[in-house]
């Protein structure tokens, strides 16, 4: 049995490294990872300087979710584990140019405390009552799918969404909470609003729940900690899956240019394939892009190649920033700030890296990393790296009053990435969409997807996404195996 990988992010990394852990325990099977690019890993790319973990995708993953804290124990990174620092956690939003932390009590979006709701300074005393007057909000039918942006504004008001809503999930989509779709990307909500009507009640409900169930064992967890990372950088995790895969099975700068249906198998062909028909396989794991996934799939399935290639993407820009905690003074508590669009600048997000996990940073050093670009700033990508370092540094002193736009006050060190269509964005009706996705590819024997656009993006998601495709095939490819020595034996 012979299968195939076709990009080499997590996801993709996590289905090899299945298929090897099964190769090796003598599966018959081989396998063949095709990645476009130079290095594998995609977005999860860490670098050290001077001592200072700059990350320049994700820097982190939701404990909760327990998908790759499982990968990484496995592969011998359990003692590199490391959780956030949640004793300082305080969110701060920028609101006419001013910090406002986020008010204590605020569970997924929504207020859970009447005394912090009631007194901060992040919404109006019209958005205050309505948050009040949510409480006696009736239950609501099971109704189409809206987004998020509807969901919050009929509970909670304009402002909520402006402040809150927009904010919180562009740092996470890096997308517009007017597109992004409700019961995909808040599911929790649309259930608490189908059973109990208000939010609020339904979280605190939730909220009780959790707390029994906080009463027992919870072995592995970080203690609670919100998210995880690793110490020295999420490419740890890179590195480590490479390092148990075959080298002869992985084929970097090696991008896929067609593929087609080939009796019961599939034909791959790459661009070093010029005058070569290509290679057979069993099995396909597509863990690209889902719009790259598209193209690939057109010529195989009109109907599936254009579902796929209608998802949205987005792309950020990552800016870290390394300064002597000296050279800027004071910051305010907490992990960083966020940025509403209606404040009109370019930067969406500021992490205070060297706080939310400690140890990554040398004492005396602060790194501080802005995001920028989203769903409505693309144009960003265009500019230069020196623009971009400039417009954070600006935006920077202006947000935090520091000395960080002064002449003089040049970061000891500065890096830009720039992450083209890498963020999937889950659009109203994303639900419907991957229903019919599921239909056509469960007509196409021996493929699955695989990465960020279709069950969650979040790291260990994509994991999980990954080897469950990966076990799915190499089960499906046995069965079939199993089938034939039966017919066989009659």
């Amino acid at each position: 049995m012979q299968l195939a990988i076709i990009g080499g992010g997590i996801a993709g990394l996590a289905a090899a490294y299945e298929l090897e852990k099964a190769r090796a325990a003598g599966a018959p099977m081989s396998y063949t990872l095709f990645e476009s690019q130079s290095r594998l890993g995609g977005t999860l790319s860490s670098e050290i300087v001077d001592g200072a973990v700059l990350e320049r995708g994700p820097d982190s993953f939701i404990s909760e979710k327990t998908a790759a804290a499982q990968l990484c124990r496995e592969l011998g990174l359990g003692d590199d584990l490391l959780p956030s620092n949640d004793a300082a956690r305080r969110t701060w939003i920028v609101v006419n140019n001013r910090l406002t932390a986020l008010p204590d009590g605020l569970m997924f979006l929504v207020p859970t405390r009447l005394i912090p709701t009631a007194t901060t300074r992040l919404f109006s005393v019209r958005t205050k009552l309505r948050m009040a007057l949510e409480l006696l909000h009736p239950p609501r039918p099971a109704a189409g799918d809206e987004s998020v942006a509807a969901l919050v504004e009929r509970h909670f008001g304009a402002e909520a969404v402006d402040r809150l809503a927009d904010p919180l999930l562009s740092g996470i989509y890096g997308g517009d909470a007017a597109q992004l779709s409700a019961q995909t990307v808040l599911p929790r909500l649309v259930e608490m609003e189908r059973k109990h009507g208000s939010l609020t009640r339904g979280m605190l409900a939730a909220h009780r729940a959790m707390r029994a169930a906080a009463k027992v064992s919870s072995k592995g967890s970080n203690s609670g900690a919100v998210f995880t990372t690793l110490r020295g950088g999420m490419q740890q995790l890179v590195d480590a899956l490479v390092a148990r895969l075959d080298p002869e099975s992985v084929r970097t700068s090696t991008a896929v240019s067609g593929l087609e249906r080939a009796g019961e198998g599939w034909l791959i062909k790459t661009e070093q394939d010029v005058r070569a028909p290509g290679t057979a396989f069993d099995g396909v794991i597509l863990a690209t892009p889902a719009w790259a996934a598209g193209l690939l799939l057109n010529a195989v399935d009109r109907e599936l190649g254009e579902e796929l290639a209608a998802i949205p993407y987005s792309s950020s820009i990552t800016v870290n920033l390394v300064y002597g905690e000296e050279q800027i003074g004071a910051l305010p508590e907490g992990f960083g700030f966020l940025v509403p669009v209606s404040e009109g600048r370019a930067t969406l997000a500021c992490t205070f890296a060297h706080r939310k996990f400690l140890g990554r940073t040398p004492p005396g050093k602060a790194v501080l990393r802005a995001f920028l670009g989203g769903a409505r700033r693309q144009a960003l990508l265009e500019e230069t790296d020196a623009t971009l370092i400039a417009t954070v540094r600006q935006e920077l002193a202006a947000i935090l009053g520091t000395r960080i736009l002064g002449v003089a006050m040049e970061p000891e060190h500065a890096q830009v990435t720039r992450w083209r269509r890498a963020m999937a964005q889950y659009a109203v009706g994303h639900k419907e969409r991957m229903e019919r996705i599921r239909v056509r590819v469960s007509s196409l024997p021996g493929l699955r997807l695989a990465g960020n656009a279709y069950d969650g993006i979040g790291v260990p998601d994509c994991i999980r996404l990954g080897r469950q495709a990966a076990r799915e095939l190499a089960a499906l490819r046995q069965e079939t195996l199993d089938a034939g020595a039966r017919g066989d034996a009659r």
